[in-house]
């Protein structure tokens, strides 16, 4: 008996062999697919075979400099990446893309400022701010989802990438952030539409991993406490998921209301209600137009952690800023006056590694988060050709900060300071279709006290961040 056992074993084992293998003789077939010239087209595998492919090569080239004396740095990175999505399957698609990176001759990022010992702040963005030795090992995989489609409305399952207030892209660096959860988009009402989600992971911006939601929190710099001592939140702030909810309501075809909510359980609720207008001018294809901003945050319990220490938020505390913007564009021009306010209640804090400040004060490469009783004035102006395909942006703001020992409301100590950026994008045609190159010089200048402390200089004012990016998208 054990004997006929061993020789049906044998065969089984024979025939899943023969079952799983080729033969030398005969071409690899491991990605062979159906090639069948006609497919059902109610089929799956047709779905598959009629998905879009879509490609982007990307390098990077940064370098920061900063006030004489002090260490400048510069970064050089190239990748590429494939994204996949199949056509629709009963209202069901699947896509998948991933991206990798490479540190083609940089700083050398271990290596600190020997004045501050503080080393590159933009710079390790580009790559993997948690290893900044690692040059090579530089992928992920970024989207990961099923989607399915109903009506004029989708819920999307899985990794994926979104831009809300609170959690966005982010501005340029080789890659956005990334989320993990479920996302549904609902647009079955004729002025009103819904976004939603319940996310449980992220992968911010400069990563290569996926974290929970509470252990992003403190991945990029975290400055100080209220009290002074240095932030302990990072891997201590206790949250497994975060919802968010926004509300787009159309009154009429002159202005849309926009409301947000995003909740991160016994940490922190952030509220943000926006009123958008236009106004109709004179000429032809030009107008003005306008817009409104609140945005309300508390803590919830314990703000993170038991341990005052460890919070990310202070128990019991909060913060509200408000904003305005008016603008003037045409088919060529699009310019702008914004100032944004948060006032002495509190730091305005939403962790770095989710996104940018939604603020219209915005401008990339710096930040008001992580700040109370702040003043903000930009002025922006955007020039396009677009026959020549040629954009032109440029922007100054002037930002009033706390004190930079005043850490009740100065998290990082930073200064007031001056920033004037200038922006120059151009998509080439022709043999070179697809790809676009961007210029982007960003200046920053003191305007408070350093106290001859140069921690409150490098990286911060007094400094010149120079970038230049070529994009290549098949």
């Amino acid at each position: 008996m054990r004997f006929i056992y061993s020789v049906v074993a044998l065969l089984l084992y024979s025939a899943t062999a023969f079952s799983q293998h080729q033969e030398i003789a005969t071409k690899p077939e491991m990605w062979k697919g159906k090639q069948e010239n006609l497919l059902d087209t109610s089929s799956l595998l047709y779905a598959f075979k009629s998905g879009t492919v879509n490609g982007h090569f990307r390098y990077f080239f940064m370098a920061t400099d900063n006030a004489k004396g002090l260490t400048d740095f510069y970064g050089n990175a190239a990748g590429g990446g494939i994204r996949y999505e199949t056509a629709k399957f009963k209202g069901f698609q699947f896509a998948v893309s991933g991206f990798y990176i490479f540190n083609i001759g940089s700083s050398d990022f271990t290596k600190k400022d020997p004045t501050t010992g503080l080393g590159s702040r933009y710079e390790t963005n580009l790559f993997d701010i948690e290893d900044p030795n690692n040059k090579k090992d530089l992928d992920r995989l970024e989207e990961f989802y099923l989607k399915y489609n109903f009506k004029k409305s989708n819920i999307t399952i899985g990794r994926q990438l979104i831009n809300t207030p609170f959690i966005n892209l982010q501005d340029g660096r080789m890659r956005p952030t990334g989320v993990e959860g479920v996302w549904v988009n609902l647009n079955e009402f004729k002025k009103i539409q819904l976004e939603a989600g319940i996310l449980n992971a992220i992968s911010p911006r400069g990563t290569v991993k996926w974290y929970g939601v509470g252990e992003s929190i403190g991945i990029y710099p975290s400055g100080v406490n209220a009290d002074g001592s240095k932030a302990g939140y990072p891997g201590n702030v206790e949250a497994s998921n975060l919802i968010q909810v926004g509300i787009h309501h159309t009154i009429s075809k002159k202005a849309t209301l926009h409301a947000w909510n995003l909740v991160v359980p016994k940490v922190f609720n952030s509220a943000l209600l926006q009123l958008d207008f236009t106004l109709p001018a004179q000429e032809k294809d030009h107008q003005y137009y306008g817009s409104l901003q609140a945005v309300k945050q508390h803590a919830l319990q314990d703000g993170g952690n038991e341990d005052p220490a460890k919070r990310f938020i202070e128990k019991d505390n909060g913060s509200f800023s408000y904003g305005a913007r008016v603008g003037y564009k045409t088919p060529i021009w699009d310019l702008s006056l914004n100032y944004n306010r948060i006032t002495k209640e509190g730091r305005y804090l939403m962790p770095r590694e989710w996104g940018r400040d939604p603020f219209f004060t915005f401008m990339p490469r710096e930040r008001n988060e992580g700040f109370g009783d702040v003043h903000g004035v930009v002025a922006k102006a955007a020039y396009s050709i677009p026959q020549k395909r040629l954009k032109l942006n440029i922007a100054g703001g002037y930002f009033k900060l706390p004190d930079v020992r005043n850490t009740q409301l100065n998290k990082f100590g930073m200064p007031s300071y001056m920033q004037v950026n200038l922006d120059v994008r151009y998509a080439f045609a022709g043999m070179f279709q697809g790809m676009d190159a961007q210029v982007l010089i960003v200046g920053k200048w003191n305007q408070g006290d350093l106290y001859q402390q140069a921690k409150y200089e490098l990286n911060k004012v007094n400094m010149v961040l120079y970038n230049f990016v070529l994009n290549y998208h098949f």
